[in-house]
């Protein structure tokens, strides 16, 4: 929640927002935005700024942020209106340059995420999982590959 209201918050013009309707109209664009399934647009969904939501809570936010009342403050009080928008868990990024402590799951995880799920459809052991999220790091986490390149030539 507090993360969602931060980076919309991000996205609106420095001052005053005393334009409710406005302030309403550009968290609606904000949601249209969200990739669908993504944690942000269940959050748009559950404040009902989705087309395809069936309640209209958005004034439960537009207000307080009209107020410039603080991101934590404004989700303790969503979630006394509608505890699942705490229920909403962010997925933690993963730190690459510890691929061999990670467990095969989480490995499969990634692998998935990226659309890479068949990639080891024959991987048995944990360093087959290991070995294709090496071969695809560079391809989709680039900054990722480079620092594990960084830290493999200081070992040297």
């Amino acid at each position: 929640c507090i993360a969602t209201v931060e980076k919309f918050r991000q996205q609106l013009p420095t001052g005053p927002h005393d334009d409710l309707a406005q302030l309403e109209t550009d968290f609606r664009h904000f949601c249209k935005n969200q990739p669908t399934g993504t944690k942000e647009n269940r959050f748009c969904y559950f404040l009902g700024a989705t087309e395809d939501a069936a309640t209209r809570t958005v004034g439960n936010l537009i207000r307080p942020l009209s107020y410039g009342l603080p991101s934590d403050k404004i989700c303790n009080q969503l979630k006394s209106m509608d505890s699942q928008i705490c229920e909403l868990r962010f997925d933690v990024k993963p730190d690459f340059t510890q691929l061999g402590k990670m467990k095969v799951g989480d490995l499969r995880k990634i692998l998935s995420g990226w659309g890479e799920g068949m990639a080891c459809a024959g991987c048995v052991e944990k360093a087959d999982y290991v070995k294709a999220v090496r071969q695809f790091l560079p391809k989709y986490e680039p900054e990722e590959w480079q620092k594990i390149q960084a830290a493999e030539k200081s070992e040297l």
